[in-house]
This record gives structure tokens, C-alpha cells and sequence, in this order.
């Protein structure tokens, strides 16, 4: 056969952009539009994931500085708080040194053991804004039981000019047993178990 015979015809030409060339805009446009679908994915995900993690460490944190209170033995150096000292009632003197307490509670009853060293006017003013007075103070008398004594670590033994008294409240006010150690009288050192049922 000829080529005459066989005609040859013309392919037809691609239209734009199925010749597997594409515009530069076009690859552009994909990319911008990939780009801002991952930018998306990223905050949908990553914001949420930032914001559990943050608020699981605080939350961490929290915890732990409780449980440490909560474990602490024995006698912590630092005032009571305020919310503390009015719920179990103790009106402990500006002037006061040497401050520590301790707080226990169980479901029969909660405790505030406070232990502080003041003047003998400040001494006057703590009785005074319990609602009681230096001569209610007996001379050797110690009011803090065994048990309180040896969860607080104190040691009210011979040798020490003690005075003692109970102030005691109607429930659901808290009752202090005080205890004072006045072998310096201008530098008594107080101590006391202040007592409140739920």
C-alpha cells in the first residue's frame, strides 16, 4: 500500500493541561491549599492536645503539693493560714516567733496544733482574744494530752515552769488546750491543740 492508500491523520492535539504539563499556577494553587489543610489539621489537633497536657501537669502538680501537706509529720515552720487560724480559733500574736503547726482530720474530729513563742503582753492578748485571761493559767498544769503531744513531738516533761488551761467552746466551735512554758516569763513559748468536730 501506498500513502496514498493510507492517509494519514493528524492526531489531535491535547487540550491545556491534560498533556500531563502543568501551570505553574495551578501547582501553586495545590500547594497553598495542601498547606493551609495541614495548618488546619495541626491546630484541630494540636491546640486541644497542648491545652490536656498543660492543664494534666498543673493538675499533677496541685496533687502532689497536697499529698506532700497531707503526708507532712510532724511540725511545719510557717504560720497557719488565715483561713486556718479562724476556723480553729487562734488568734496568734503579730509579735510571734518560731511559728509551726500541723493540721489533722479524720471524720470525728479536726486539729490544728500550734506552737509559738511571744512576750508576755503578747501571751496576755492571744488569752485575752480566745476569750480568756492569764488567770485562767494554772501554775504546773500541762492540758495537752499524751497522744496530742506525741503527734505534735512535743516533750512537756520536769525541769519547765508549765501553766495550762482549757478554753472551751460550745460546738461546732473548736476547744484550745494551751499549754505554757513560762521558765522565761518575758519569752513564754505557747503551745496549743485547738479541737473541732465537724
Amino acid at each position: 500500500m501506498t500513502t496514498a492508500e493510507h492517509p494519514v491523520v493528524p492526531r489531535p492535539s491535547s487540550p491545556p493541561g491534560e498533556d500531563g504539563g502543568r501551570h505553574p499556577q495551578d501547582r501553586r494553587r495545590m500547594i497553598r491549599r495542601r498547606l493551609i489543610t495541614a495548618t488546619i489539621i495541626v491546630l484541630l489537633i494540636g491546640v486541644p492536645a497542648g491545652y490536656l497536657l498543660i492543664s494534666a501537669e498543673q493538675s499533677r502538680s496541685s496533687g502532689q503539693d497536697k499529698a506532700a501537706e497531707a503526708a507532712a509529720q510532724g511540725m511545719r515552720e510557717g504560720w497557719p493560714s488565715r483561713m486556718q487560724r479562724r476556723i480553729f480559733e487562734l488568734p496568734i500574736p503579730g509579735n510571734a516567733v518560731d511559728v509551726q503547726y500541723y493540721e489533722t482530720n479524720n471524720w470525728k474530729a479536726s486539729r490544728m496544733y500550734v506552737q509559738f513563742r511571744t512576750s508576755s503582753a503578747g501571751l496576755d492578748r492571744f488569752l485575752s482574744h480566745l476569750g480568756s485571761g492569764r488567770a485562767a493559767l494554772q501554775d504546773g498544769e500541762v492540758t495537752v494530752g499524751a497522744r496530742d503531744a506525741k503527734i505534735a513531738g512535743w516533750y512537756f516533761g520536769p525541769g519547765t515552769d508549765w501553766a495550762g488551761t482549757t478554753h472551751t467552746n460550745k460546738d461546732p466551735r473548736p476547744t484550745q488546750n494551751i499549754t505554757v512554758d513560762m521558765t522565761d516569763p518575758a519569752s513564754p513559748v505557747v503551745y496549743v491543740v485547738s479541737s473541732a468536730t465537724p
